[in-house]
């Protein structure tokens, strides 16, 4: 059995939640929070995406508004068409196309900005273009990076992987509050995770992974140790167990984390979650 590294954040989030929607099968209405931060997670994915074509496509030396201005037309192109694909999400939390545009606008100028001001310094210091420049370019980054291992017992989806030369670094693109410091501990675990599974797939040591948290615009350091690997098989043992196990966990007794669910109320009706366990033992 491989269980998905999503998981393991999910668990240590909120053990009594990941059981009322993996074993009972219920789910959150949408959100407009979640909706719009999957529509920048996604806007990020396509840009990536998209990175090898538009850096070979810089064939001489240009100023630096040109370049920015280029990278500024082809992002905001990005922006509009996955906010297109997401349109039927939007409207079912009742956010058109053109307020999507208007929160998600500020944070694809700037990040156009840097890209095209990092591109910009590196041909400067090179004088590399089109095809060389790609090719001698770092970090490559590799997005939704598919891996799995059977000892590990996990499967997932890397957001990014930054790579240099031989050296591969996990990140993982977060929305959200941004804790004061460091990262949450479900993200930590979840960079684990996807360490051990890149140390396995490429066979070289993962020293360290990055949490972005997009909304405060902040990149956190995670250094990859020893005991992690321990810590994330525990993990997964007790994850596997509420999957197979039939007893309902208890609350997690963080008012701010209830506040904010979509299950709460079912969740705190024991009367009614007891009726889905007795369905579920019944289909059984």
């Amino acid at each position: 059995m491989k269980i998905s590294v999503s998981l393991l954040s999910a668990y240590l989030y909120c053990s009594r939640k990941l059981f009322l929607e993996q074993v009972l099968m219920l789910a959150e209405p949408p959100k407009g929070s979640i909706v719009m931060g999957s529509i920048r997670h996604e806007t990020y994915d396509n840009i990536n995406k998209r990175e090898e074509e538009m850096v070979t496509s810089i064939t001489k030396k240009e100023a630096l508004e040109n370049v920015q201005e280029f990278y500024k037309k082809e992002y905001l192109k990005i922006l509009r068409k996955t906010i297109a694909n997401n349109k039927k999400r939007l409207e079912e939390v009742n956010i058109n196309m053109l307020e999507a545009y208007k929160k998600s606008f500020p944070f694809v100028i700037e990040e156009s900005s840097i890209k095209a001001t990092n591109i910009f310094n590196f041909i400067e210091a090179n004088n590399v273009f089109g095809e060389e420049l790609w090719q001698k370019l770092t970090p490559k980054i590799i997005s939704e990076l598919r891996v799995e291992s059977e000892e590990l017992k996990l499967k997932g989806i890397i957001d990014q992987v930054h790579v240099y030369s031989n050296d591969y670094v996990p990140f993982e693109l977060k929305t959200g509050r941004t804790p004061q410091d460091g990262v949450w501990p479900s993200h930590r675990i979840q960079i684990a995770a996807y360490s051990l599974l890149l140390q396995e797939k490429f066979n070289k040591e993962i020293k360290e992974g990055f949490v972005v948290y997009l909304d405060t615009k902040e990149k956190r350091h995670i250094v990859i140790n020893t005991f992690m690997k321990e810590e994330v098989k525990q993990i997964v043992d007790e994850v596997i167990a509420l999957l197979e196990n039939k007893e309902l966990p208890d609350f997690c007794n963080n008012e701010n984390k209830c506040r904010k669910c979509g299950l709460r109320q079912i969740c705190y009706s024991e009367e009614e979650v007891n009726n889905l366990l007795k369905v579920k033992m019944i289909i059984k």
